[in-house]
C-alpha cells in the first residue's frame, strides 16, 4: 500500500516534467523549421540573382507566385 501512495504522490511532478520536456521539444522543432525556412529563402534569392526566373522558383518550391515575390522582395529583389 505504501508503494502505491508514493507512486501516486510522485505522479503530478512526473506529469509536469513530461509537459516541460514536450514544450522544449516543440520549441526546438520550431527553431529548426524557422532556420530551414530562412535557408530556403536565402537560396531562392541566390538562385534568382544567378538567373533563375520567378516561375522556376515557383515550380521548384511549390510556393505560389505571390509568395515567391514576397520572399524575393524581403531579400531586396524587385521580381518580375
Amino acid at each position: 500500500m505504501r508503494r502505491l501512495k508514493v507512486a501516486e504522490d510522485a505522479l503530478p511532478q512526473a506529469e509536469e516534467q513530461a509537459v516541460l520536456a514536450a514544450r522544449q521539444i516543440k520549441a526546438d522543432a520550431r527553431a529548426r523549421v524557422e532556420q530551414a525556412r530562412t535557408e530556403l529563402h536565402q537560396a531562392m534569392a541566390a538562385e534568382y540573382r544567378a538567373g533563375a526566373r520567378q516561375v522556376d522558383l515557383v515550380r521548384r518550391t511549390g510556393y505560389s507566385r505571390e509568395r515567391v515575390r514576397q520572399i524575393l522582395r524581403a531579400a531586396g529583389i524587385e521580381a518580375e
